[in-house]
């Protein structure tokens, strides 16, 4: 464990973000290569995995359900140095990931074919996506071991570990998927499929390696299968702090699904240009401070909180200011190294010259909504997303169906809701460092 109650917070983060910063560009790498090659097959076969990626939104949710909780929980812990306490809560978040799990793969596999279907632009669109889903919706199960045992590591400060698994997977990812995809050795093309397939051999080996690190009884977090017997108290702990974070990104499946809807009526280019912009905004997403402000929440150093706070804005509002000025500059190269569709790139140009616009303003709802899970509160990033995504979607729905509707009024709306979360994202925050900020001091809560 690494005890980030001490010491400076700009070294702190700065150490730990540089481990997120090395998994997160491996992982944005993973997504632009696996859409390079995809797009080589392809406008339809773009479309039908952006259809299926809609799918990781709910994995999302319900994952991050699973992780923020863990990580506050057991950060909390940490930061009271109550070993025992950390220990039992890692185990319990363990077997509720294979729970949940479990329950997504069936009910996932059953509904597959269903949401290819109604969900694709044409009838290609639909069969693809179906064979992508079939192997990627195992893939996505296996995520919620991998979460939880990350969010584990993360709350104590150890970031390597899962630095090194995130890495080593999404390059096995990375080599696996021209292979498979194009049959290159093998001489059996697998397509769409390809793609999913290399996700779920990499992720099944990250998971295997990542179990050793709590197998040795000298680590601060290891299995300990006495423990494993359902304990629901502590599952609610967990679940009640992560749902209005996982509610959270289940509205963003909501939002995405709502606009592949409206962009069905403009053909699978449309759904294509959408899903390439999509995932070159996912790159530029920021990592999180909730360890570091988590432990020093549980430590009671509430000084310490607030610095996080600010030093965190900072570093996030610059790296977005960056990735802003490149979509905006250059959104037609950067849509081009992915297909050579004319109406794909136009459609993924216009995304990103307009939705680069709220680039720092989300890097700062991140930070914000970091906050809320380091104090144990996640209802208020609940409360203003959801008005973000209502703002959007209601009026998307109604404007859609006006003569001369165009997918840009869209992007419009999210720029202009986006604003709208951040102001209400900061009204919420300053009202919970004034509530929750509190703590007697050091000495007194010590004796």
């Amino acid at each position: 464990m690494q005890d980030l109650t001490t010491g400076p917070i700009t070294r702190h983060l700065l150490k730990t973000t540089s481990f997120m910063l090395v998994t997160m560009v491996f992982q944005t790498l993973y997504f632009l290569i696996d859409l390079y090659w995809v797009g080589r097959l392809g406008t339809e076969a773009v479309a039908a995995v952006g259809v299926a990626g809609n799918l990781s939104f709910l994995v999302l949710a319900l994952s991050q359900m699973l992780g923020v909780g863990t990580t506050t929980v057991v950060s909390h812990a940490a930061g009271r140095k109550d070993h025992p306490q950390a220990s039992l809560l890692f185990n319990q978040s363990q077997v509720l990931a294979m729970v949940t799990g479990a329950a997504f793969l069936v009910v996932g596999l059953a509904l597959r074919s269903r949401y290819s279907a109604v969900m694709g632009a044409d009838a290609v669109t639909a069969r693809l996506a179906d064979e992508y889903l079939l192997w990627f919706i195992p893939a996505m199960a296996l995520q919620f071991a991998l979460v939880a045992m990350g969010a584990a590591l993360r709350a104590t400060g150890n970031f390597k570990p899962g630095m090194v698994v995130s890495t080593a997977t999404v390059i096995i990812n990375m080599v696996l998927a021209p292979f498979l995809i194009f049959g290159w050795g093998t001489g059996r093309p697998m397509g769409v499929a390809g793609a999913a397939v290399s996700s779920l051999v990499a992720i099944s080996i990250g998971i295997v390696w990542l179990t050793t690190y709590f197998i040795r009884k000298d680590a601060y977090l290891h299995f300990d299968f006495g423990v494993w017997s359902p304990r629901f108290d502590a599952w609610r702990r967990m679940l009640v702090i992560g749902f209005p974070t996982g509610f959270e990104f289940g509205m963003m499946a909501v939002y995405l699904a709502v606009v592949y809807a409206i962009a069905r009526q403009f053909g699978a280019a449309a759904q294509a240009g959408f899903g390439i912009g999509q995932r070159i905004v996912q790159a530029g997403f920021m990592p999180v401070v909730a360890p570091v402000a988590g432990q020093n929440f549980g430590a009671g150093l509430a000084d310490r909180v607030k610095a996080t706070f600010k030093d965190a804005s900072l570093m996030a509002a610059g790296v977005m200011a960056l990735f802003a000025l490149a979509s905006h500059i250059a959104p037609r190269a950067l849509v081009g190294i992915f297909t050579n569709d004319p109406a794909v790139i136009a459609v993924g140009e216009e995304y990103l010259r307009i939705v680069s616009w709220n680039y720092v303003a989300s890097g700062l709802v991140f930070v914000a909504s970091s906050m809320f899970q380091a104090m144990g509160n996640t209802l208020p990033s609940l409360i203003s997303s959801a008005v973000r995504v209502v703002l959007i979607v209601f009026p998307a729905l109604v404007l859609s169906r006006l003569p001369g509707f165009q997918l840009r009024t869209i992007w419009y709306l999210a720029v202009g809701a986006v604003l709208v979360h951040l102001a209400l994202s900061m009204l919420l925050l300053s009202r919970e460092f004034r509530r929750r900020l509190k703590f007697a001091a050091p000495q007194a809560r010590a004796a």
